[in-house]
């Protein structure tokens, strides 16, 4: 890691994760694979700061600590990347379980519980899903958005979001 920290990702410590590290890294990674259309990629950081706000928009208020476990939903991916869904389902338990290890370490690190109550995860995986849904009417996923296509109400607040960082 950049701040010198070596991360095991068989048995990940909490006091060698740094938010640091997490934000460099999901800056750095691609959503889609990269496979969007643009100059630039629209990265991991980006996909949490929207997912945070389509939660903030379907409940009305967050506190810290919710935002701060919605911003860090995908923190894994700072280390293992952000693989497509469909690999991930190929891939099984193996990725899971490294992916839920890293996971509840950075919980334990930002002092958040290491398993979210169901309702929490509920939320996250519906703003998830929104934002998954807004990526692929503003950056080219076709395919995706015509089969979402009744949710357009969303569109305004993909437009103000969803632009690649420069």
């Amino acid at each position: 890691m950049l701040s010198g920290r070596r991360l095991d990702l068989l048995d990940p410590s909490p006091l060698d994760i740094e938010i640091e590290d997490i934000a460099h890294g999901l800056a750095r990674v691609a959503r889609w694979n990269g496979q969007t259309r643009g100059d630039h990629i629209f990265s991991v950081a980006q996909h949490t700061l929207l997912v945070e706000e389509v939660a903030r928009r379907r409940t009305g208020t967050i506190d810290s600590r919710l935002g701060l476990a919605i911003l860090l939903h995908d923190a894994p991916e700072y280390v293992i990347g952000d693989m497509i869904s469909p690999f991930k389902a190929v891939i099984g338990g193996a990725y899971r379980a490294v992916e839920r290890r890293l996971l509840v370490a950075i919980h334990l690190r930002f002092a958040l519980p290491p398993e979210l109550p169901s309702e929490i995860l509920s939320l996250i995986k519906a703003a998830d899903r929104g934002a998954a849904f807004l990526e692929a009417l503003r950056r080219g996923r076709e395919g995706l958005s015509h089969a979402m296509a009744g949710r357009s109400g969303e569109l305004a607040l993909s437009g103000a979001i969803c632009q690649p960082w420069r």
